[in-house]
């Protein structure tokens, strides 16, 4: 019977303290949760590329002399249009400062730009006048603005093209000239980032090359001098390279 009583006793006092003792248990801690993170294309650093496309070259010459003889006014020997393909690299530098990106860049490229007319029989030649541009080259800043991996500029600048010139006659040919001519360009391109590191864009610059005055030889001898007004438009389709991490986090 005390037995008995003594286990009654135990259980009662075990269910009175078990409320007390869960009521006496920490609360659970609350875990706040992890802020998100967001990758944002960082254009920022050194970059390395290589690019292709075509380009056309308006050239108009002039007749400016015959011989050692100078011809004034100048004659008009008529234009065309050197077209081909044009490919190379360009290597730069870009930082970005919030959304805007500023940059200089040079770039090369090897070109097969050719085109031809017969002069007008007002200069008195019966020549067919060639032109053929087999190099270009610009060294330009940039101002663009980014939204994410994605990056719209313009660009301006210095721009030089090699030029070889002749005239033929029956696919002969009578008398040459080559020049290396600066001038100025402007152009507009936009860029994807598909990739850390990685960007793809298209570009399109308007070169001023001015007018210069070619003189003319043949073995040495001068035949005649023209006047030779150019301008130069090219599109092309570029990949680059930027050293460094072109991700970074956003809070």
């Amino acid at each position: 019977m005390k037995k008995i009583l003594l286990a009654s006793a135990s259980l009662f006092a075990l269910s009175a303290l078990t409320p007390a003792s869960a009521a006496d248990l920490a609360a659970r801690p609350y875990t706040k949760a992890p802020v998100a993170v967001a990758s944002v294309y960082n254009w920022s650093g050194f970059y390395l590329g290589a690019n292709a496309g075509g380009g056309s070259s308006h050239n108009c010459w002039d007749l400016t002399g015959v011989g050692l003889v100078a011809v004034a006014p100048a004659v008009a020997e008529g234009c065309h249009n050197a077209t081909g393909a044009i490919v190379g690299g360009q290597i730069g530098y870009r930082w970005q400062s919030a959304n805007w990106v500023f940059g200089l860049e040079a770039q090369g490229d090897w070109a097969d730009l050719k085109g031809s007319n017969t002069s007008s029989p007002a200069a008195l030649f019966p020549l067919v006048n060639n032109t053929k541009i087999d190099a270009i080259g610009l060294f330009t800043g940039q101002v663009g603005y980014a939204w994410n991996n994605v990056l719209w500029y313009v660009k301006g600048g210095a721009a030089v093209t090699h030029n070889k010139y002749s005239g033929t006659f029956a696919g002969v040919t009578l008398d040459n000239a080559n020049e290396t001519r600066w001038g100025g360009s402007v152009g507009t391109g936009i860029e994807f980032g598909f990739a850390p590191n990685w960007s793809v864009g298209v570009e399109y610059n308007h070169l001023f090359m001015g007018r210069h005055n070619e003189t003319f030889t043949f073995l040495g001898v001068t035949t005649r001098s023209d006047s030779i007004k150019q301008d130069v438009d090219m599109a092309t389709v570029r990949l680059n390279y930027t050293f460094g991490g072109p991700v970074v986090a956003r809070y």
